[in-house]
């Protein structure tokens, strides 16, 4: 019994040395693999971490499948909408391309300075602006509407505009507003309901495609 004994264990070790090599070859590809493998770019509010491979933790999850999005987005400058709207300049001033392409686009900062290299320069907010100018840098504008990746949705702003719906319809009334912030949901229900309103198509490809 101890002679058997022996030599299954002296048969185990024998195979140590063809497992660490197995193993050892293993772990190389898989470093080679990923090393190999393109860096992919995460949104802002989605990272790298540990909880699945979009979302670094089970709240933010959470987010996501229910389609809660932040209100308070902190922009670098405290632009007012109230105001511009107020000296008679439109949303089309700012926002080029709206009716044409897919996104409404953000100003850049040459844009900005267009107008402000001679008005209000004294003015806190102004002066950082000329200061990004000076730096050659854009102002880094946090985006306040946008969908999560998983509801495969992809909003165009022209067929929007040229179909005469105002922008107050989803982003509020810009006259009553500083710093943009989310007014509508956007949610399947909201869009839906809109669509009925102005005989417009509701099937499912009009929006997720």
């Amino acid at each position: 019994m101890d002679r058997l004994l022996v030599k299954v264990i002296f048969r185990g070790w024998n195979r140590v040395p063809l497992i660490l090599a197995v193993a050892g070859v293993t772990a190389a590809f898989a470093s080679c693999s990923s090393g190999n493998q393109p860096q992919v770019k995460h949104p802002s509010y989605v990272t790298t971490g540990q909880f699945t491979t979009a979302h670094s933790t089970v709240l933010s999850a959470a987010k996501d499948y229910f389609d809660v999005y932040p209100t308070d987005v902190q922009q670098p400058i405290a632009f007012t909408h109230k105001v511009h709207l107020k000296n008679g300049m439109q949303c089309t001033d700012c926002h080029k391309g709206v009716a044409e392409g897919p996104d409404a686009t953000i100003p850049n900062v040459q844009l900005c300075m267009t107008c402000h290299q001679v008005i209000a320069t004294n003015k806190p907010e102004i002066k950082k602006v000329a200061a990004y100018q000076k730096e050659g840098e854009q102002i880094p504008w946090h985006r306040v509407y946008w969908f999560y990746p998983s509801a495969h949705v992809k909003f165009r702003h022209g067929p929007h505009i040229r179909a005469g719906v105002d922008c107050a319809t989803c982003h509020g009334d810009m006259k009553q507003q500083t710093v943009a912030v989310r007014k509508a949901g956007l949610d399947m229900k909201f869009c839906v309901s809109c669509h009925r309103l102005h005989k417009a198509p509701t099937d499912c490809t009009t929006c997720h495609f």
